[in-house]
């Protein structure tokens, strides 16, 4: 069997074995199983929302300290760029390619840096602007005796 039939096989089976599993957005309501049916709703907690806000700040800490990038270190060049310039100064050509390399891996370095970042404040201002929102909410939301209007009675005017 040639590539090309190799391949073309493969690509066929992937196709019927996504076309088997493939569904709208859902199959219909399931007894006992959250958010399915008409009554899908998200739901993300504040501790969850944390953790992962957390998690991307760790990395970006952590990457950052330790991805070898122009410039990391004190002298104002990670290993890789001394070794470059090793190279480089002894006539050797595998110094303007390591050079190359550097370049684009600091670059990629730079851009997951910057989607951690990205990540991490974009959930430390989600989270806070929900507390404001819920503050505002339950501050604008109140009952004829000037009680906060529970959830319960709130799903009323939504149904």
């Amino acid at each position: 069997m040639t590539f090309d039939d190799e391949w073309a096989a493969l690509k066929s089976d992937a196709r019927e074995r996504q076309s088997a599993q493939m569904s709208l957005n859902t199959a219909g309501a399931r007894p006992g199983v959250p958010a399915s049916g008409a009554d899908r709703d998200l739901v993300v907690h504040r501790d969850e929302l944390g953790a992962v806000g957390n998690e991307a700040f760790r990395v970006h800490g952590e990457l950052r300290k330790r991805a070898d990038v122009a410039g990391a270190d004190k002298a104002g060049a990670g290993t890789t760029a001394r070794a470059a310039a090793e190279l480089q100064g002894r006539n050797f050509s595998a110094g303007g390619e390591l050079y190359t390399t550097l370049e684009v891996w600091t670059s990629q370095v730079k851009t997951v840096l910057q989607m951690f970042a990205h990540i991490s404040n974009h959930l430390d201002y989600s989270k806070k602007s929900h507390a404001n929102d819920e503050v505002e909410i339950a501050a604008t939301l109140r009952g004829r005796d000037g009680s906060a209007v529970p959830v319960s009675e709130l799903q009323k005017y939504v149904k």
